[in-house]
């Protein structure tokens, strides 16, 4: 029988296998990781929000913190866009922006997302709180604010290099003021697949109250992704020392990661300085015992490790060291987080009885009854019932006291103040990182603030093989001041007028640029932007004030028109009134902790009823 391709036309059968040829091309491609195939560079995507005007609550920290790490990432090569202050619908929509932008960015694409604010878990979950959430009940949390857990699994179902999800938002909160909390900071999570989760502080704790301009923790983390060629990470861990070395032990992140690819946000260049090359880069301090660091190394070598077996076999070296107070209450927080976890996960009545007879007094203790009210089952522990096996053992009766009652914090002098960690561990920050100047106010709805930028050290390099977005003026110039394009130092940047500080030159040199204030900060998500032109528009232009940059503008350029200057209605800081602004915290300034049982936040009256 003739061959079906013999009773067709010479052209037809060229076709035809033009045609299958195209498909296996195709198909090889296909079957090979994109990067390699067709040579694309990275792409680095990444959302920041800073939610400080809270109505319970405002906070000093947030929106600058957001605009510090949001300028770093720009500097490290990412498309970043950003907002502050942003309302239930408005972070809705912002996160659905980016979700949008993040699925068609393509398979060789890293995001980093940023949220600082306040934030709470709620039954095995952990919530973002919009600034106008009203929570007065554990009940309204899932209606009132976002849980992370739909938008990180969105993340990880979207088919690119890793995402990064940072969660700057365990801070003693304004809400639920009533005797069945929430249980204080955030909930112990498993990362999804090729993704990292950190947390400004250990799950189950809080930070503590910081009046700014940056909160320690942006701080050290924007430090440590400046660090050229810093695995990622190496680069939480060294945030959580530097972290732990600003706030003097008060304040432990967290993270933990699932992330597979290699990454850096900045490659090391040659001769790099002899501060920034330690024997903390060699493998063998991490795998060293902690029983043989002497005492103050241990501690240390503990908490670069953040593991409860390095902090366990700390106490075994060293129970008497001024610092075995402090290292139980980590292993306290983190054995009590692991075994609600195991028991959230579990989701039985008999793994809500096993919690409550290893804690009957601890953080969970209302997430636990409110689960067992939804089985219509008994609130107390029956006399026998299948007690489930956890991953870790029961707390020995030191470890109770820290975790009888809804928050803990060890912004506390019975915890011991930890001394700065040796340089074998961490090098001392950079001199022009060490005191960062504040931002000029945010000049626009939701914009968020625009730090000056600090150059980044000239033994840095840009990382290679990134796809640089447009507009990045930053990624353009890490080692210079910059703005707009255009290199500025500082004694030349304009015609200085006196009692200008460095940022108003800048300011002003970014008008003399053609760009304004736009230059100068980050691009709100597009439902961002577009409900921010809608709310302007309703401002009537006698209301509006001008910009700094736009006061400036005749002061250093008289030949600026006025049309070419940015006019945008200010925004002045919230002032701090009512919530956690002004209370202070239990354990705070080295005051002492609450007995067991009397609740954070706690209004006397309330604590009189129980």
């Amino acid at each position: 029988m003739p061959s079906p391709l013999r009773t067709i036309g010479p052209s037809s059968r060229k076709a035809i296998w033009i045609f299958f040829a195209v498909v296996l091309v195709l198909a090889g491609i296909a079957s090979v990781n994109p990067v390699e195939a067709q040579g694309s560079p990275e792409k680095r995507i990444a959302l920041v929000v800073g939610n400080g005007a809270y109505k319970a609550g405002a906070l000093s920290t947030p929106a600058n913190d957001a605009g510090l790490i949001a300028q770093t990432l720009q500097a490290a090569g990412f498309d970043v866009i950003g907002a502050r202050d942003l309302d239930q619908n408005g972070l809705r929509d912002a996160m659905r922006d980016f979700l949008t932008k993040a699925n068609a960015s393509g398979p060789n694409t890293v995001v980093f997302v940023y949220l600082a604010g306040y934030g709470v878990q709620y039954q095995g979950d952990n919530y973002f709180v919009p600034v106008d959430a009203e929570i007065a009940n554990a009940m309204d949390v899932p209606v009132e604010a976002l849980r992370i857990t739909d938008f990180t699994r969105s993340l990880a179902g979207i088919n690119n290099r890793g995402s990064i999800v940072v969660l700057d938002a365990a801070r003693a909160n304004p809400f639920v003021q009533s005797n069945q909390p929430l249980a204080g900071g955030l909930a112990l999570v498993d990362p999804d697949a090729n993704q990292l989760i950190a947390f400004n502080a250990a799950p189950g704790t809080v930070a503590p109250q910081e009046a700014g301009p940056y909160g320690s923790y942006a701080h050290a983390l924007a430090e440590m992704i400046r660090i050229g060629g810093l695995p990622l990470n190496d680069v939480f861990d060294r945030t959580r020392l530097r972290a732990s070395d600003l706030t003097k032990g008060a304040q432990i992140s967290w993270n933990a990661s699932k992330f597979k690819n290699a990454f850096t946000f900045f490659d090391r260049g040659p001769n790099p300085p002899v501060a920034q090359v330690s024997s903390y880069d060699n493998a063998a301090i991490r795998t060293k015992p902690i029983g043989d660091f002497d005492e103050r190394d241990a501690y240390f070598a503990a908490l670069d490790r953040d593991t409860m077996r390095g902090y366990e076999d700390f106490l075994a070296a060293y129970p008497n060291d001024s610092m075995a107070r402090r290292v139980r209450a980590i292993i306290a927080a983190r054995r009590e987080a692991m075994t609600w976890r195991e028991s959230w996960n579990a989701d039985t009545p008999e793994a809500y009885w096993s919690y409550l007879r290893r804690y009957p007094r601890g953080p969970h203790v209302w997430d636990a009854r409110r689960r067992l009210e939804h089985f219509e089952a008994a609130l107390a522990p029956p006399p026998s019932f299948s007690v489930i096996e956890y991953d870790v053992p029961p707390p020995p009766p030191p470890e109770i006291v820290y975790v009888d009652r809804p928050v803990l914090y060890f912004d506390d002098a019975d915890f011991g103040y930890a001394p700065p960690p040796p340089v074998v561990f961490l090098a001392p920050p950079p001199p022009d990182f060490v005191t960062l100047a504040p931002p000029r106010p945010p000049v626009d709805l939701y914009v968020l603030p625009a730090p000056v930028f600090v150059p980044v050290p000239e033994w840095v390099d840009p990382p290679r093989d990134v796809a640089p977005p447009e507009n990045n003026i930053i990624f353009n110039n890490i080692h210079n001041t910059v703005v707009n394009n255009t290199v500025v130092n500082e004694n030349e940047a304009a015609p200085a007028a006196p009692g200008l500080t460095t940022g108003e030159k800048l300011a002003g040199a970014a008008v003399i640029a053609g760009a304004g204030a736009a230059a100068l900060h980050v691009a709100l998500p597009p439902s961002v932007q577009k409900k921010a032109a809608v709310l302007q528009k309703q401002v009537p232009a006698a209301a509006e004030k001008p910009t700094p940059a736009a006061v400036l503008a005749p002061a250093l350029v008289p030949s600026i028109q006025p049309q070419a200057q940015t006019k945008i209605q200010a925004q002045q800081p919230q002032p701090q009134t009512g919530g956690a602004a002004t209370r202070a915290l239990p354990g705070a300034n080295g005051q002492p902790l609450p007995p067991a049982g009397k609740l954070a936040n706690e209004p006397p009256a309330a604590a009189a009823e129980k």
